[in-house]
């Protein structure tokens, strides 16, 4: 899937695993060493999150539906909580979400082939068309 910083598409660079949120907290088996990553769900409590925040270089959270804000959510929160590492929007977002995604505090948004088709990176790098969504955002 590409993947979208404010600066337009980039290669991926995260080469190690990502786990899963029980494979993170259930401790079944050993995590390895140095930095993780971790696939998040919009449905679960990111303040499962918190013993592991400064061990997580990346979050990726999931939006399993364009109209399904939660991730925006849980971002929020996970801000909040002081997480200070790459947090990614894994799904399919329009371009008008942009604008929110990165006013969050996300990084980086992952998206299907099939939106980058429908909507190419010039309006993805332009935070979608002119709205009035896009004027209530930067205030």
């Amino acid at each position: 899937m590409p993947l979208l910083t404010r600066e337009g598409l980039t290669a991926e660079t995260w080469q190690d695993d990502v786990l899963s949120p029980d494979a993170l907290i259930d401790g079944a088996s050993p995590l390895p060493p140095g930095p993780l990553a971790v696939d998040w769900p919009n449905d679960r409590d990111p303040a499962g999150l918190a013993p592991w925040l400064d061990r997580l270089a990346l979050i990726r959270v999931s939006f399993p539906a364009m109209g399904d804000g939660r991730g925006f959510s849980i971002a929020r929160r996970l801000r909040a909580m002081g997480y200070a590492g790459r947090l990614r929007a894994v799904g399919p977002l329009v371009a008008d979400q942009s604008v929110a995604a990165w006013a969050i505090g996300f990084d980086e948004i992952e998206i299907p082939d099939s939106m980058l088709d429908r909507q190419p990176e010039t309006i993805w790098s332009r935070g979608g068309r002119p709205s009035y969504q896009s004027k209530v955002m930067m205030r």
